[in-house]
């Protein structure tokens, strides 16, 4: 099989502090990429001279293109994407460290020609210290689900919750018309891996394939583990947070059901999303008293609604105990979508 051609996109802003670093496993890599492709978002610190050094050295090329104003990340992304020539678009985050056979392992799985694929990450803080923990983990991303989407599941995973991060994926380039333009309002990770799994077979490596850094600075990453943290986080969940998301899954219907000839299963796709926003509905409307909801909560139990669409137990508990914060959205109408 010929061997893909391989663009990096990646997004800068302000990144002087790591830069160097990711740069660097990017030039070391013993596949190295055949264009780098930057877009910066307005740094106002070193990070342009830290680019403009890197060209005069870069085994391959290099297109650095500033924006004359701010994008915001997901935006920025896209247009780093849009710019890109080669068959294939890998992600890059401008304050991670790439392990040399990154670029190598993504081009060996693109061989069993599947529309994408992603990999695990070590976590690493600030310092570059290691934090002992995986990506994966961070994103309770189980062996079990691992195991369902590499049986080629993977929308049944995604449904659930996010496990793909856009600093570990590599696509066809080819797809690039039915993922962009990304809707105002949603995480660029998201969105791309929802929609390629819509498209064909997404493979995943679970071994770790580049250092991701979480630090205080970065614009997103992967949620806390720790039980308490993820209680602590689920109080603050209300009706808002719900209907925001539905609105998110009515973006992508309106995607699959606009560009339904290039995508394999569109039908199932967007019945799986009528499903979940049926069960996001549920949960944004639970009455206020804990003793009201115990009827509601087993009724969804027993749709599956909770093991399908959530997650699981942990959700259940929530809306059993966890107090009904009394925000905006539940004053909306039972039916109501945001737009």
């Amino acid at each position: 099989m010929t061997r893909p051609t391989i663009s990096v996109a990646m997004c800068t802003f302000n990144g002087s502090r790591f830069l160097p670093a990711q740069l660097s496993s990017i030039a070391t890599q013993h596949r190295l990429p055949d264009e780098l492709v930057i877009c910066d978002d307005g740094s106002s610190d070193d990070s342009l001279a830290i680019l403009a050094s890197f060209v005069l050295s870069a085994p391959f090329r290099v297109r650095i293109v500033r924006n004359e104003k701010r994008l915001g990340s997901t935006k920025n992304f896209q247009k780093a994407i849009s710019l890109c020539h080669c068959e294939v678009v890998a992600l890059a985050d401008q304050d991670d460290v790439w392990y040399p056979q990154k670029l190598a392992r993504v081009e060996e799985e693109f061989a069993a020609n599947p529309v994408a694929v992603f990999s695990d990450a070590d976590l690493i803080d600030s310092a570059g210290e290691h934090l002992h923990e995986r990506l994966w983990n961070s994103y309770s991303f189980s062996l079990h689900d691992q195991h369902l989407f590499a049986a080629d599941h993977a929308l049944a995973i995604l449904i659930k919750h996010p496990v793909v991060t856009g600093a570990t994926l590599a696509f066809r380039r080819s797809l690039a018309n039915v993922l962009l333009p990304i809707p105002a309002g949603h995480v660029h990770d998201f969105w791309i891996s929802f929609l390629l799994a819509a498209c064909g077979p997404v493979q995943l490596i679970p071994e770790p394939l580049l250092q991701y850094r979480r630090h205080e600075a970065q614009q997103i990453g992967p949620g806390q583990n720790r039980l308490r943290d993820r209680l602590a986080q689920a109080r603050k969940t209300g009706p808002a947070h719900y209907q925001s998301e539905i609105a998110k899954f009515r973006l992508l219907r309106e995607r699959l059901e606009r560009r339904r000839a290039e995508f394999r299963h569109p039908e199932v796709a967007c019945q799986e999303i009528d499903r979940k926003v049926a069960h996001l509905r549920h949960r944004a409307h639970l009455p206020r008293l804990a003793s009201e909801r115990i009827p509601e909560v087993l009724r969804e139990i027993l749709n599956g609604g909770y093991s399908r669409y959530s997650e699981g137990w942990q959700s259940i508990a929530k809306d059993l105990l966890a107090p009904v914060p009394d925000d905006a959205g539940r004053h909306l109408p039972k039916g109501a979508i945001l737009h």
